[in-house]
């Protein structure tokens, strides 16, 4: 039984969804910020799934109260499905509420910058 649970790790992947991705991404590049005041950083987030999820259009809010919401649709522009974290605000702040809407396949950007020692969402797109 443990032998089947370490194999299973590397693909642990399997166990997420797009706004927990999305949120794991914001982590990993926060810990790459500059710890200076002021400092600064871009994380690209290609697609907010893993293949077979979420491949449509999408709708993404990052809240100012820390929730990260997604919304996947279909082709006709129907939701399919619906993710929410907010995992990634243990670390990072939110300075405003961003609603995109994203077509299929397109890039997140978010920028962070260090403000008052914390690590904050300055910007969506």
């Amino acid at each position: 039984m443990f032998a089947a649970i370490l194999l299973l790790l590397p693909g642990c992947d399997a166990f997420t969804d797009p706004a927990t991705r999305i949120a794991g991404d914001i982590v990993a590049g926060e810990s790459r910020l500059g710890r200076e005041e002021g400092a600064k950083s871009s994380i690209r987030h290609k697609t907010p799934s893993k293949g077979g999820e979420c491949e449509g259009a999408y709708k993404v809010q990052f809240d100012k109260v820390g929730a990260l919401v997604i919304w996947c649709y279909d082709g006709g522009g129907n939701t399919v499905s619906s993710h929410i974290t907010t995992s990634h605000g243990r670390t990072v702040d939110t300075a405003q509420t961003w609603i995109l809407d994203k077509p299929a396949g397109s890039t997140l950007t978010i920028e962070l910058e260090r403000r008052g020692g914390r690590s904050v969402i300055v910007d969506v797109r």
